[in-house]
């Protein structure tokens, strides 16, 4: 089958690679549909994170079955469904608590399309066909009538956005959510947008990107300049703050735009080997402050219950389709989402 390959920053192969099969009862084979570039995948295809190839490249995705094995009786071939980056079992201790990134069963990091993370390759996207182990936990029957165009990022940057208000508003229904757009480019606006979504009682979206602000008011918050660089500082405070800006000043912004006793998470990855963080301000504020990898599998089916009520359009965050056929080409497209579909 073919498979894409990243081979080095700007260099991708589409390669003959043996098609996966069943190993265990419980596995299914699935063929991807709709892949959509993650906001990471932009950053390793241009070099600014460096990952060593070569490895199979993509892990969101929308697939539809074409083999299970005989242990699964509730999955059948033909069925559409999302299909979580990151790879878990559903059965050890840590999935049980809802810690779907850090799964007992699987190297630390374990994830399609993403094999330096784990030191491990289980295949990406981006190929004819994905083996998928435990798939009576891993895959969730895309609900009828959710385009699986539209539904591509669900598995990783949308849930990656709704982790970020989507516990924060139910504890605290109409809370005010302030998104620090930029480098984390689609799941600043997937946040905003699932805050509008989950009735957050005011959105505000700041970026110093005008196509990103415009995205951002189509999903129905409100949007505006960020302007650190000319000096912005906090006018007001926000119950619920995401930073997926990825530099310290825009961290700085979100630690004093937090309301006291409010929460702050960083969606985005911080490149450098530290980060300064003002915690005296964190301290007084009694600021709960969040990062790290998204439980893909524990938020997927709330993101899909978003999809389905129509509340939240993924699909405006979207900027081009391409064909699989050109990816290569498409994968450095600086755009907030690149969406790849099958023929």
């Amino acid at each position: 089958m073919r498979q894409l390959t990243f081979v080095a920053p700007g260099s991708f192969e589409w390669r003959d690679v043996p098609s996966p099969g069943l190993s265990a009862a419980t596995d299914a084979i699935v063929r991807p549909l709709s892949v959509a570039r993650c906001d990471l995948d932009l950053y390793i295809a241009l070099g600014v994170v460096r990952y060593p190839g070569p490895f199979a490249f993509g892990h969101e995705m929308v697939a539809e079955v074409v083999e299970v094995g005989d242990g699964l009786d509730s999955l059948q071939p033909g069925r559409l469904v999302a299909v979580p980056f990151q790879l878990s079992c559903g059965r050890c201790p840590t999935c049980r608590r809802g810690l779907t990134n850090s799964c007992e069963a699987y190297p630390f990091g374990a994830a399609y399309g993403l094999a330096p993370t784990s030191g491990t390759d289980f295949g990406g996207a981006l190929s004819d066909r994905v083996r998928v182990p435990f798939a009576d936990h891993m895959l969730l029957p895309l609900p009828d009538g959710v385009d699986p165009v539209t539904a591509a990022s669900a598995s990783d940057n949308v849930a990656d956005g709704w982790r970020a208000v989507g516990p924060w508003l139910r504890d605290r229904p109409g809370a005010s959510v302030l998104v620090i757009g930029g480098l984390a480019q689609s799941v600043g606006l997937y946040a905003a947008g699932c805050a509008v979504a989950l009735g957050a009682g005011r959105v505000l979206y700041l970026d110093d990107d005008e196509d990103r602000r415009r995205r951002a008011s189509r999903l129905g918050a409100e949007s505006a300049a960020l302007g650190l660089g000319q000096g912005r500082t906090p006018e007001e405070q926000f119950d619920v703050v995401v930073e997926a800006a990825g530099d310290e000043a825009a961290l700085g912004f979100g630690v004093r735009s937090t309301a006291a006793n409010g929460v702050l998470t960083s969606v985005a990855i911080h490149l450098g080997a530290t980060t300064p963080i003002p915690l005296t301000r964190a301290y007084y504020k009694g600021l709960t402050f969040h990062t790290g990898r998204v439980h893909s599998r524990t938020a997927l089916p709330h993101v899909l219950d978003c999809l389905e009520r129509r509340t939240l359009d993924p699909g405006l965050v979207t900027h081009r389709l391409v064909p699989f056929e050109d990816a290569i080409d498409a994968m450095g497209d600086t755009g907030p989402k690149v969406v790849f579909v099958a023929s």
